[in-house]
């Protein structure tokens, strides 16, 4: 607590006339992407398991909720204590077979639990796609999107028979365009949108899967550049057929 007061003191000063220009020139709108890159940098910091790195990157973003409490604060909105207030209310209120009476054996039921918590706390949306932002990763969108209208009845009956069979039918579709024009970009978007779905019912994220994806690319492209620059050659100068082997390779020793 002690804590918190001082770095909302810290945030004031330097919003205050005596305190830095760069900071008193920033609005929620000039922070809106650079909380975006903080987060990003959170996010590479879990995935190396680097426990410095994560600290500093959470601290990081913590400064970006402070900085916006402090510009409400001076809008005469809310502060940070009313952030923190709200928060603690949500956590007791969603958690009532924790602070309540309720029993609640599993995770699933606690996720259920939770989900009709939120939707009673938010009466005035009227659509069970409501509250989705629409400047999510698009792989992370379409998830969040099938998810939620799965949850109203929008969903695959049986999903092993429903979803191949559906992705056949975009895949044909896709190639009736002939790679040309619009029409190509929006079956090649159902293509993808299918391909989120059946990641969904397999319990995979899309999201992580496509980076987990392009990581692996990247590492293996370095891989054979490293490896070809010891012999004084670049990719460049391989056929089709030697590129093939250096992938082969590189894709046994990455595995």
């Amino acid at each position: 607590m002690q804590e918190t007061r001082a770095l909302t003191r810290i945030m004031a000063r330097l919003r205050s006339p005596r305190g830095c220009p760069w900071d008193r020139q920033q609005t929620h709108r000039t922070l809106r992407p650079m909380i975006l890159e903080e987060v990003y940098e959170l996010l590479e910091a879990i995935d190396q398991g680097d426990d410095h790195a994560l600290q500093e990157e959470l601290g990081d973003v913590l400064l970006h909720i402070l900085f916006h409490a402090q510009l409400a604060k001076e809008r005469r909105a809310f502060g940070f204590r009313e952030v923190a207030q709200g928060l603690a209310e949500k956590l007791i209120s969603r958690h009532p077979h924790v602070f309540g009476k309720e029993k609640l054996k599993n995770p699933s039921q606690v996720l259920h639990r939770w989900h009709q918590l939120k939707q009673k706390e938010k009466p005035a949306r009227r659509s069970c796609l409501d509250g989705i932002p629409r400047h999510l990763p698009a792989l992370l969108r379409a998830q969040n999107l099938q998810r939620r209208a799965a949850r109203a009845g929008f969903d695959w009956p049986d999903p092993t028979k429903g979803i191949p069979a559906k992705i056949r039918e975009e895949l044909k579709e896709l190639g009736q365009t002939r790679g040309l024009g619009p029409a190509f970009a929006r079956e090649l978007g159902d293509v993808l949108f299918t391909l989120v779905n059946l990641a969904r019912h397999r319990g995979v994220d899309a999201e992580i899967a496509c980076r987990d994806a392009a990581e692996r690319f990247g590492s293996r492209v370095q891989r054979i550049e490293r490896s070809l620059a010891k012999k004084g050659k670049k990719s460049s100068q391989l056929t089709p057929r030697q590129l093939d082997q250096e992938w082969a390779k590189a894709k046994k020793s990455t595995r």
